[in-house]
């Protein structure tokens, strides 16, 4: 039963084992770590944070676009990953704001992210993000929100049509009339700022656009006390 909207324990194959004193990160992969049933229940999640709820679902939306992208993506984990994303984007700042239609969608999301990344696996923004939790102590879905963007635009070139598809699952209008440096740019949440912060939920680091500066701005940065 997930208390958080970000992980897809419930789903997956894989947990993670730090090494505190070597400050290392071990992804293990098991299939008897999959439970049988798995109640998700978006009232579990209602006592979270605000810093606690953006860096979970930031971690949530990096499975789904990391998941659509990789090499090994296909046509059945491609409708998963689109699904979440549309679904995170819609719902994640009302789950900030604990309303039960963004808890109920920031459920729905990340579960089928996860159900969809366990088939194909993720990319280099989560191995980057597990780098830095080991070393730094940084909150894994803080790490991943600094790292997706940079990924995205690393990988923008590699991509085909898909940054297209994943602007439009985040409710950006008229793709299709953008070329694609501009879909791209959408999908990668607009001109990215890269802020340091500290390691804190109180100040999560949920790295995205300036909405003066661009239309594109999907998620909010969440500042501020969690009160």
């Amino acid at each position: 039963m997930p208390t958080t909207a970000g992980t897809a324990a419930e789903v997956t194959i894989n947990y993670v084992i730090t090494d505190v004193e070597k400050k290392r990160k071990f992804v293990c992969v098991d299939p008897h770590d999959m439970p049988v049933i798995a109640v998700v229940d978006p009232e579990m999640m209602s006592s979270m944070p605000k810093g606690l709820t953006a860096s979970t679902g930031m971690d949530a939306l990096t499975h789904a676009i990391e998941g659509y992208t990789t090499k090994a993506a296909w046509e059945m984990t491609d409708m998963f990953h689109l699904k979440a994303i549309e679904l995170i984007s819609k719902s994640l700042r009302s789950a900030v704001a604990n309303e039960k239609e963004g808890r109920e969608g920031m459920a729905l999301g990340q579960y089928i992210a996860g159900m969809g990344f366990s088939n194909v696996g993720l990319g280099i923004a989560h191995s980057m993000a597990h780098t830095l939790g080991a070393v730094y102590d940084t909150p894994h879905g803080v790490a991943c929100a600094m790292m997706l963007p940079i990924v995205m635009e690393y990988n923008a070139e590699c991509t085909g049509e898909k940054y297209k598809e994943i602007a439009k699952a985040m409710g950006v209008e008229g793709v299709d009339d953008m070329s694609v440096e501009e879909y791209r740019k959408a999908a990668v949440l607009g001109d990215i700022m890269y802020p340091f912060v500290e390691n804190t939920e109180e100040k999560i680091a949920v790295v995205l656009a300036d909405k003066e500066k661009s239309p594109y701005a999907i998620i909010e940065f969440f500042g501020g006390r969690n009160d």
